[in-house]
C-alpha cells in the first residue's frame, strides 16, 4: 500500500511539473507570436506625412519645369522676331517714297528753267511764229482738252455715284419694308397651306396615336390630309430660311414670319421658292408630294408646324 501510495505520488508530481512545463511553454510561445505580429503590423504602417510631402515635390518640380519650358519657348520666339531698324510706319509724316515721279507742275517749271539757262547761255531766240509758237500752241490745246476730258469723267463720276446711291436707297427701303412688314402677332391668323381635315393633332403635353409608326408619340405639329399634286399656299407673310430634305418630312420649306415665328410646311414637290425669298401670304410655295414612308397609311398630306424661338406652338389656335 505504502509503495503504491508513494507511486501514485510520484506520478501526480510528474503529471504537475509536466503540466507546469507545458504552460510555461505556450505562453513563451504566445508572447513570441504576439510580438512578430506587431513587429510584421507595424512594416505595413504607412506614413501618410511622408507620401504627402513626397507628392508636394513632385508636383513642384513638375510645376518648375513647365515654367522652364514656357519661358524657353518665349525666348526662342522673341530670337525668331524680325526687326528692321530702318522700317518706316506708313501713318509717318517721314516716309519717302523712292519711285516717286515729278507732278506735271514740277516737270513744266524745270523745263522753263532749262530754257532759261539756254537762253542765258547765248542761244539765238525764236522768231515769232516759229517752233516756239507752235509748241506754245500745243500745249494750250492739251490744256484745253485735258479740261475737257476731267469734266467729262467728273460728269461720269457724279452720274454714277447718284444711280448707285439710288441703287442702295431702293434696296435699303425694299429691305425695311419687309422687315416691317415680318411682324407676326400671337394674336394674328394664318391662313390654312392646304383644305383638309387633320390626320394627327398637335400634342406636345401627351402622346397621340402615329397609325404607320404604330406607336404613341409627341406630335409638334399637325399633319393635314391633302391630294397628291395639290398646290400648297403659304400661311403668312414671311422669308424663306431654308429649303431642306429630312427623311419623315421629305422635302420642307421653312419660313420666317417676324418676331420669332417660323413654319415648316414638310411633305412637298415642286417646290417653287429658295432660300431668301420673300413670299406673301397666300402665295403657291409647292405641290402636295407623295407621302414618305413615315405617313404612308395616312396617305398624302402637308405636314404644318409652327414655332415661337425654336419652341412648338399649336398652330390651330391661329389657323383661321
Amino acid at each position: 500500500m505504502r509503495r503504491n501510495r508513494s507511486t501514485m505520488r510520484k506520478e501526480r508530481i510528474i503529471m504537475l511539473v509536466s503540466s507546469v512545463f507545458v504552460l510555461t511553454a505556450l505562453t513563451m510561445t504566445g508572447f513570441y507570436v504576439k510580438e512578430k505580429n506587431n513587429a510584421e503590423k507595424d512594416g505595413y504602417v504607412v506614413d501618410m506625412s511622408t507620401l504627402e510631402k513626397k507628392t508636394e515635390d513632385k508636383t513642384k518640380e513638375i510645376a518648375k519645369s513647365i515654367e522652364e519650358e514656357k519661358d524657353a519657348e518665349i525666348s526662342a520666339a522673341g530670337n525668331d522676331l524680325d526687326y528692321d531698324p530702318n522700317f518706316q510706319e506708313a501713318s509717318s509724316g517721314d516716309v519717302t517714297n523712292p519711285w516717286d515721279v515729278k507732278k506735271p507742275e514740277t516737270a513744266k517749271k524745270a523745263a522753263g528753267e532749262a530754257d532759261a539757262m539756254t537762253a542765258d547761255a547765248g542761244q539765238p531766240e525764236t522768231p515769232a511764229g516759229s517752233i516756239g509758237e507752235e509748241a506754245a500752241n500745243k500745249e494750250i490745246a492739251a490744256e484745253t482738252a485735258d479740261d475737257e476730258v476731267g469734266e467729262t469723267a467728273k460728269a461720269d463720276t457724279n452720274t454714277k455715284e447718284n444711280s448707285g446711291k439710288e441703287n442702295t436707297d431702293a434696296v435699303q427701303e425694299t429691305a425695311s419694308e419687309a422687315a416691317r412688314a415680318l411682324s407676326f402677332q400671337e394674336k394674328d391668323n394664318l391662313s390654312w397651306p392646304v383644305a383638309g381635315n387633320v390626320l394627327i393633332n398637335y400634342s406636345m403635353d401627351k402622346t397621340v396615336y402615329f397609325p404607320t409608326l404604330q406607336q404613341y408619340r409627341y406630335s409638334p405639329a399637325i399633319v393635314i390630309a391633302a391630294s397628291e399634286g395639290e398646290n400648297i399656299t403659304a400661311s403668312a407673310d414671311g422669308k424663306v430660311l431654308s429649303v431642306f430634305e429630312d427623311a419623315q418630312i421629305g422635302h420642307a420649306v421653312t419660313v420666317d414670319i417676324g418676331n420669332g415665328y417660323e413654319l415648316t410646311y414638310g411633305q412637298l414637290d415642286d417646290i417653287s421658292v429658295m432660300q431668301g425669298d420673300v413670299v406673301s401670304e397666300g402665295d403657291v410655295i409647292g405641290t402636295v408630294a407623295s407621302p414618305t414612308k413615315y405617313y404612308s397609311v395616312e396617305g398624302a398630306n402637308i405636314y404644318f408646324k409652327l414655332t415661337k424661338d425654336g419652341t412648338p406652338v399649336n398652330p390651330l389656335s391661329c389657323l383661321e
